[in-house]
């Protein structure tokens, strides 16, 4: 998707080994930033704005299902449906624009 509107999410087809599909939660999401929150979350702290919660821009909805673009200070770095836990050491994610 477009700037126009705001890098909107759309999730079709999960494949890999984090123990299930935990992305498909922040499917039709906008991206939020620090400087332009387009998360539902309506919190008194952090401005309200998951992006300042958790020290970086993603698809958020109340805050993460899977939080693989976080400051790893402040929050788990982490995909909530993978077995043993939610914590990761590391991803890498594939976007592919229509």
């Amino acid at each position: 998707m477009s700037e126009l509107q705001n890098y909107m999410l759309q999730v079709a087809g999960y494949s890999g080994n984090a123990g299930g599909d935990a992305f498909s939660y922040h499917d039709a999401m906008m991206f939020t930033t620090y400087d332009r929150d387009n998360d539902v979350w309506t919190a008194s702290n952090y401005q309200g704005n998951c992006a300042v919660l958790h020290g970086g821009g993603f698809w958020y909805k109340n805050c993460a299902h899977c939080d693989v673009n976080t400051d790893g200070g402040r929050g788990i770095f982490g995909w909530n449906l993978l077995s043993g836990g939610p914590s990761l050491q590391s991803s890498v994610m594939w976007l592919k624009c229509h």
